[in-house]
């Protein structure tokens, strides 16, 4: 079954959000079939994290639609949205520092909804708890950190605390994983390495992946379509190919420097 029979996962319709002067996204629309990856890019302030966090819930849109697998998300809490099916990382990598690196991949995958989540991911004794040990120790040998599972983030490099959050995220099974710039402060040979690991989840767990990315080489090689946002609104979408060469994407990245 190719792509774009798989049907839609992920709508996004007519969403806008302002900050007191500031048209942040305006009248945003777009698609993510299941199965893709589809990569979000534009210039520096063009509203992609904005994005991101009006979908999680972070952020309420002033107008609009998001809808999971036809279930309408906005005005959800975040922790219902998780609930939902949808993980994320951050530009930032989050871990709790004080635990280790599979305690830290059991927070992942234990979707709850309150001060509950730590304690109960941590005792592992109800049944729930014993299948979120599993996808926790699955995630964390698929992505070849077993032998750094017993350490605590400060004792490991940046490229593997990536790593860690992406296990992390995907621990919780979601349908929709989405990556905002999961290359940001990674050397050329692991960006390349992060591709690979991206293309093989989302192979593996039959996920769907949206993600936000600077590195061009990187989003453009994995991506089966691409969202271009420029000051708000949506610039362009297509695959890799079409949106390189579309006049508006390249004036917007390589215009007059307006």
């Amino acid at each position: 079954m190719g792509m774009s029979e798989r049907g839609t996962l992920l709508g996004v319709s007519g969403v806008s959000i302002r900050f007191g002067g500031l048209q942040a996204l305006d009248d945003v629309t777009f698609e993510v079939a299941r199965g893709q990856i589809v990569g979000l890019v534009g210039p520096n302030g063009a509203g992609k994290t904005t994005l991101f966090n009006v979908i999680t819930g972070a952020y309420t849109a002033d107008a609009g639609s998001v809808e999971l697998g036809g279930v309408e998300l906005l005005r959800r809490p975040p922790h219902r949205i998780a609930q939902a099916g949808i993980a994320r990382t951050f530009q930032n990598v989050g871990l709790v520092p004080e635990l280790t690196v599979r305690q830290n991949v059991l927070l992942g995958a234990h979707v709850d909804d309150g001060s509950r989540v730590l304690a109960t991911a941590l005792r592992g004794s109800d049944r729930r708890s014993s299948e979120a040990a599993q996808n926790a120790d699955d995630a964390i040998d698929f992505l070849g950190l077993g032998e750094v599972a017993h350490m605590r983030p400060k004792e490991l490099p940046f490229g593997t605390l990536k790593r860690i959050e992406l296990a992390r995220a995907i621990a919780s099974r979601p349908t929709l994983l989405m990556l905002d710039e999961p290359a940001n402060g990674l050397a050329h040979a692991e960006a390349e390495e992060l591709a690979a690991t991206i293309s093989e989840i989302r192979d593996r767990y039959e996920l769907t992946v949206l993600l936000v990315e600077h590195n061009m080489r990187l989003v453009m090689s994995i991506s089966d379509r691409i969202v271009v946002l420029n000051f708000g609104k949506v610039l362009a979408t297509g695959t890799p190919a079409e949106v390189s060469a579309d006049p508006a994407v390249i004036e917007a990245y390589l215009g007059d420097g307006k």
